[in-house]
């Protein structure tokens, strides 16, 4: 039997927000970027949260975080990856993403995130979700530490060609495949497959949605995975190589737990009820 599968983007379709730029404000606190850096990402998440991101947002974060990566040490950013991130990524996950990555598995679906977020974040999170397999950004590492090079960039087209080499290696059809994301940049990646669908769409893939007759989906619950009845399968098939947004999270939250070490967590109020509301473009 042809196997099929579906694929999920990550940032505002799996999460809530953009992995990669979550985290200026720890990350200021424990004196690794100034203030402006801090602002001028505050402001990036904003225009993210409302609009996306286009090809030269996208571009001008991916040069940004590249550069502030250089240099620093893998090993460190796997650990401190791996130890926050249940604090940093469960209270994102919107909960009707996880009820569709459920629907999806009992309908026997293998289930892929397709992310430009880097490998060491979005490998973990994958794990969490219990899904079967992660392509995500990865850096060039030498001697245990990044160069300040991309080794692969899941990004537009090569987010397509990824899905494509899977699909060959794991024999699923394409044509029988989902796939689901919130960017028009992401157009090559739900054109590949023959049930493609919008989630919270910018105004780039609204507007291509409504032109092709794609479904449309609004996710707005985020809820933490250890509030609900979610347990993930199995691990997750990853890379070895190190990502982009996962490092500028683990070290900013590895300097934030130094900081603040002696604080105890607050804990985190009990979730509404859980709903996906489905319209039209």
């Amino acid at each position: 039997m042809t196997r099929s599968a579906a694929f999920f983007d990550l940032d505002k379709t799996v999460i809530a927000k953009s992995s990669t730029l979550a985290f200026g404000r720890p990350f200021f606190q424990g004196g690794l970027i100034n203030r402006r850096a801090v602002l001028k990402g505050a402001y990036a998440q904003f225009v993210f949260s409302l609009a996306g991101a286009d090809e030269v947002q996208m571009e001008r974060m991916r040069a940004q975080i590249t550069a502030m990566c250089t240099g620093w040490d893998v090993e460190v950013v796997h650990d401190i990856v791996r130890e926050t991130l249940h604090t940093i990524v469960d209270p994102l996950v919107y909960a009707e993403a996880a009820d569709l990555i459920e629907e999806h598995r009992a309908a026997g679906r293998e289930i892929v995130i397709v992310s430009s977020s880097g490998a060491e974040m979005v490998e973990p999170i994958g794990e969490m979700l219990g899904v079967d397999r992660v392509v995500a950004t990865r850096m060039v590492v030498a001697e245990g530490r990044y160069t300040g090079e991309i080794e692969y960039y899941a990004y537009g087209e090569n987010k397509a060609a990824s899905m494509r080499a899977v699909a060959a290696e794991m024999g699923y059809d394409l044509a029988d495949c989902w796939a689901y994301s919130d960017s028009v940049t992401d157009l090559p990646m739900l054109t590949a497959v023959g049930h493609p669908t919008a989630v919270n769409p910018d105004r780039g893939l609204r507007r291509a949605a409504a032109e092709r007759g794609w479904p449309v989906l609004t996710f707005d619950r985020p809820v933490a995975l250890s509030a609900r009845a979610y347990s993930p399968r199995t691990p997750i098939v990853t890379g070895a190589a190190v990502g982009v947004g996962a490092a500028v999270a683990g070290l900013a939250w590895y300097a934030r737990r130094r900081a603040l070490r002696l604080l105890a967590a607050a804990p985190a109020p009990a979730p509404p009820a859980l709903r996906r509301r489905r319209r039209g473009a």
